[in-house]
Order: C-alpha cells, then structure tokens, then sequence
C-alpha cells in the first residue's frame, strides 16, 4: 500500500490520463470535413480516422491487465502515456489519410491502457471501503472530456487549424510522463500468469475482420465478395474461440461468465444498443457541417446540450430501477434511444434551432441512462472472481460496439449517397437522414434483448458503472 500523499498524486495522474482518453475520442469528429479538406478526401468517407482509434483501443484492453501485472503499473502506464503523446503529434504530421490513420493507432495503443492500468493502480492502492470514493474523482474528469470536446475542437478548427487537436497533447503529455515517472507506484501481479495469446488472437482477427467488412463497401472499395468473405472469416473466429475457451485451463475470457444471466443479457445489450451512440457522435457534426452550413465551432456548441443532459440524468438511473426495475426501464428507455436516434432524420434547414436542442439534449438524457443501466446490469450478479474478467470483457464489447457503429453508419452513409447521387446533385442531407432512421431502428429493435430480464429485478448495484464510466 502507498502513502496516503502518493495516493493523492495517484488519482490525479489517473484522472489526467482519463481525461487525455475521453476528449480525444470526442474533439476529433467536429474537425473532420477539415480534415477531409485538407488531405483531399472525401467528408462523407473519413471514418477510418474514428474506428482505427475505437478498434485499437478495444484490441488492446484485454491485454492491458496481464501488461500491468507482468511489467508493473509505472512502467506501462508511462509507455502509454508516451504512445498517445507520440501518436498525437504523429495525427498533427500526417499528409494524408493513411498516414493518420497509422497515427491514430499509434495514438490508439496508448490509449488502450491508461484508464485499465490506471484503475488497477487506484484498486492495489486503496483498501476495498475507498475504492468506490477514489474512482468517482477519477471518473469526474472523464466526463468533462465529452463535455469540451466537441466544441473545443471546433474552435480550435476556427482560430488555429485541426492539428491543433493533437498538438495539444503534448504539454500534457510531456507533463503526465514526468509525473508518472516520479509518483506512480510500481504495482506487479502476485504470481505470473500465462496470457491466453491464441484466444486473443482469435478475438483480436475477429473484431478486425468484422470492422473491416463494415466499412470495406463505403471507403475502402472492396468488392461484395470480399467484404462477405471478411466477415465470414470473422464470425468464424468466434466460433473458434468459443471452442477454445471451452476447453481451455485459463482462456482469455471464461465461458463461465456467461452463465450468469443479467451479464450475458447485459454484455448483448451493450454490442447492439451501443451501435447508434456510436454512430450519432460521429454523423451529427458532420451533418451539421456537410449538409446545413454550420462552422465547426458552431457544430461543436450543438453537441453541447447532449453532454449536458447526459451528465444531468446519470442521477436519475437507481430511482428508476429502484421503482420499475431494469427490464422496464431498458426496454422504454432502449426504445426512445432509438427513437431519438430517428428524430434527427428531421433535421433541415427549415427546422428551428430550438427543436434541435430539445432533440439533441433529450437523446444525451436516455443515451446516459442507457449506458449506466447496461452496465450496471451486466456486472451487479458477478462473483468476485468474475468482476475483473467480466469488466474486461464488459470494456472491449462497449468499445467494439462503438466502433461497429461508426463503421455501420459510414456504410450506410456511403451506401446512400451513391444512391441519392445518381438521382440528383446535392442530396447529402437526404443520405443523413435516410442513415439515422437506419441506425435509429437498429437501435430501437435491440430493446428485444431486455425484455428476457426478469420484471422483478431492482437491484441497482452503484459499483458497475463507475469503473467503467
């Protein structure tokens, strides 16, 4: 156990790296038509910029926990903090797409580690009874990211240029090392473990495969017998890796989590329901930019009232399944996710201002209370042995789905635009709101996977969503 004053230094190096994570993977999507503009690519096809980082990110988490113990918590919480600065100003160099996208990976590698590395520290540093209290500070910072992002982004797009996105990382970055170097505690596993490298290998060949196939059509320009091929080789994946970690002494991910009900129902619920909170952060600015004139800085200050409202209705969450439980409130609440998801097919120019705001803040309310409640659900029945485990897997499906959800509505937006194209000039706006209607029925259809909850369950454990939140 560390000194209650490297405690305190702890949390903050922690928060710190929280933060540098959540505001990158919200400032990036105000700034990419300028991205676009400036390395000769198409608006409507810079989705690979967000899925690389998301991808990345999910392929590393599962690995995080076994890094940490092997290596300690000080050493491989100062290489990621390394990785993302080094892969941030490799973003701001880039000449063109590819080249940002290997940066983002880059940036993505990083990224993968600081918030489960950093939470492993905070939990080997703090007795059991403060663990609760010290992720909470943690977190705060976490959410401010998503708070600033978008519009800190546009302005920085307005007043300086879009590299100024990533630039400013740096002096964080620079900063965060120093300090990590000098405060955080060199944390290593009780006992060395073996990593299952060939179910995560299985894993990370099927989340890849399955990512590609998606955005294959829309911006890649593979052929449809490619694209299926893809995605065949990465359903087979899993199946192996099912059979894999059947027979396995210590598999990456234990089957026997899935013999608990409320995390199997949970874990479903967080891959699909997430696909449209994946996609909205991603297709609003860009709409708001592409199809109604808005300035970067402006469609930034739209997404303001979303994060608004989602930090307002995290409180709302345990009075809600206190009095109706979590079968009635995921299966309402899923379907108004989608719903809302749907309203922003009405977006136009005619439509007035004040209607988008009451549109884009009521679907910050249900996203937030979509999130906390899946996650709470999935992990509140976990045994003590399972928690880790399932955490782990609960974090790479959430940023697996995310990912699928850009990469689906890149799909479809591509998809769409050709269609409208070749009817008539101009018809982006059109191809939007035809995406959202996609995105928000998938989304409003997957409210089926909580109705197998049982009505009576209440329960609302507080633990499950700040570790992961």
């Amino acid at each position: 156990m560390s000194e209650p004053r490297e405690n305190r230094w702890l949390l903050w190096l922690v928060a710190i790296g929280f933060f540098m994570q959540t505001l990158d993977s919200t400032i990036v999507n105000t700034a990419l038509p300028s991205m676009a503009a400036h390395l000769g690519e198409s608006p409507l096809r810079m989705q690979s910029v967000v899925i690389s980082y998301m991808l990345t990110v999910a392929l590393l988490m599962p690995a995080s926990g076994w890094l940490a113990d092997r290596f300690g918590t000080r050493r491989v919480f100062l290489a990621a903090i390394i990785l993302f600065t080094i892969g941030s100003l490799a973003c701001a160099q880039s000449q063109n797409l590819w080249q940002l996208v290997v940066a983002r990976v880059i940036q993505g590698v990083g990224g993968a580690m600081l918030l489960p590395v950093g939470r492993l520290a905070v939990l080997r540093a703090f007795p059991r009874e403060q663990f609760l209290a010290a992720m909470s500070f943690v977190t705060i910072p976490g959410l401010v990211g998503p708070l600033i992002g978008p519009t800190l982004g546009g302005w920085l797009v307005v007043y300086a240029s879009w590299h100024w996105i990533f630039l400013i990382n740096l002096p964080i970055g620079i900063l965060g090392a120093i300090a990590t170097a000098r405060f955080m505690p060199a944390f290593f596993g009780a006992e060395r473990q073996r990593f299952d490298i060939y179910g995560y290998l299985l894993l990370a060949f099927a989340m890849v495969t399955i990512s590609v196939s998606l955005d294959g059509l829309a911006e890649l320009g593979l052929k449809t017998v490619v694209v299926t091929l893809l995605l065949i080789a990465g359903l087979a994946a899993i199946c192996v890796y099912v059979l894999h970690a059947g027979s396995s002494a210590r598999p990456l991910f234990s089957l026997t989590l899935f013999h608990v009900r409320t995390y199997t129902i949970g874990v479903w619920g967080n891959l699909f329901a997430r696909i449209g909170a994946g996609a909205v952060p991603f297709l609003i600015p860009l709409m708001l930019q592409v199809s109604l004139g808005f300035t970067p800085l402006e469609a930034g200050l739209m997404m303001l009232p979303t994060a608004i409202a989602g930090l307002t209705a995290k409180s709302w969450v345990s009075p809600l399944i206190q009095r109706f439980g979590y079968r009635q409130v995921l299966v309402v609440n899923t379907f108004l996710t989608g719903l809302m998801i749907t309203s922003f097919a009405l977006f136009s120019p005619q439509e007035p201002l004040w209607l988008r705001i009451v549109q884009l803040a009521l679907f910050g309310a249900v996203n937030s209370i979509q999130f906390t409640a899946m996650n709470t659900l999935a992990l509140k029945d976990l045994e003590t042995a399972q928690a880790s485990e399932g955490n782990g897997l609960l974090s790479m499906i959430m940023q697996l789905s995310m990912s699928l959800g850009v990469a689906a509505a890149g799909a479809m937006l591509g998809a769409f635009s050709d269609y409208f194209g070749h009817a008539e000039a101009g018809t982006a706006l059109s191809a939007f709101q035809v995406t959202f209607a996609c995105v928000g029925v998938i989304t409003a259809i997957s409210a089926w996977i909580f109705w197998q909850l049982d009505p009576n369950d209440r329960e609302c454990s507080e633990a499950g969503h700040v570790e992961l939140e």
